[in-house]
């Protein structure tokens, strides 16, 4: 007996994409905002990192900040999580109907419960009880979590490991103790994979994430040209954030098949392109040097 058809749902994936809503750090800058990168998955968005501005950035992008309900924090630096109040409240004053969670590394639980319950305690109630139309405070959820499968379901699956950010930069025992930075990776049930690095250099687990991704968004703050001669920022590539030559062998001996660098160091035209040099050395596949709202569909 003949097999039957496949059907249209068959035959065509489901819509995956990652835009890049801020590609820059803690600086200010008009052109570059703060780290966040957004994954769209059919219907459903995850946002990775609330850098400052993520809010405009979704909206000049067409994404409506009702339809946010997960969030995945990489680490608590300013520059990470410098709107997580504002992605909370305002896909609350934008549609949001379901409970939010927030996914982050030990302590996210411990800040989010502040901006809820003090910082924006009187904002929250205002709204929610003077101003009835917003429908009542919906709820946001916090869970701090560890390296291993943070959510898992019939469609993707986001998992995550430890990254090293600046861990041997002479902190106190109990400042390393409790610093934890997370890197992470979706892939859906047909095996395609997104890695978010977070902010980290070459370690074993940015390598353990990296294994065989289609898209590997990677931090990649400065030119190798840039740190040498320079002890501030060779000391930044050797301890706190990956450059060049970094984030192009993570890719290259990790087989990743698209590598887009991001959170990138204000810098010239002719840096730019320097960068760009710079990674085609080591890295041959396909490349997205980052800038803000650039997409890359799967």
């Amino acid at each position: 007996m003949d097999k039957p058809a496949p059907t249209t749902e068959d035959q065509v994936e489901t819509e995956l994409s990652v835009r890049l809503l801020g590609s820059g750090g803690p600086w200010v800058d008009a052109h570059r905002f703060g780290p966040s990168t957004l994954i769209r998955f059919g219907d459903e968005r995850l946002l990775f990192d609330t850098g400052r501005g993520v809010g405009i950035r979704m909206v000049q992008a067409g994404e409506e900040p009702g339809d946010l309900d997960t969030v995945f924090i990489t680490h608590h630096h300013l520059d990470h999580i410098s709107d997580l109040a504002d992605v909370m409240i305002t896909s609350w004053l934008r549609g949001r109907r379901r409970e939010m969670t927030i996914y982050g590394p030990p302590g996210t639980k411990a800040i989010v419960d502040a901006l809820l319950n003090l910082v924006y305690a009187k904002d929250i109630e205002w709204r929610s009880v003077g101003e009835p139309t917003w429908g009542g405070w919906q709820p946001v959820r916090a869970v701090d979590v560890e390296p291993g499968v943070v959510v898992a379901n019939d469609r993707w699956t986001v998992s995550c490991d430890y990254v090293v950010h600046g861990h041997k930069l002479g902190f106190r025992k109990e400042f390393v103790k409790n610093w934890k930075c997370l890197g992470y990776r979706f892939e859906d049930a047909g095996g395609r994979a997104i890695v978010v690095s977070g902010d980290t250099i070459d370690c074993g687990g940015i390598r353990r994430l990296a294994k065989d991704a289609d898209v590997l968004v990677q931090c990649c703050f400065a030119n190798r040209g840039e740190c040498e001669g320079n002890p501030h920022l060779d000391r930044v590539a050797e301890f706190t954030l990956a450059d060049t030559r970094q984030a192009a062998t993570i890719a290259q001996e990790c087989n990743v098949r698209h590598l887009v660098v991001t959170h990138i160091r204000p810098k010239s035209r002719e840096r730019m392109a320097e960068m760009r040099r710079e990674i085609r050395q080591v890295f041959r596949r396909k490349l997205t040097v980052g800038r803000d709202m650039a997409l890359v569909r799967l």
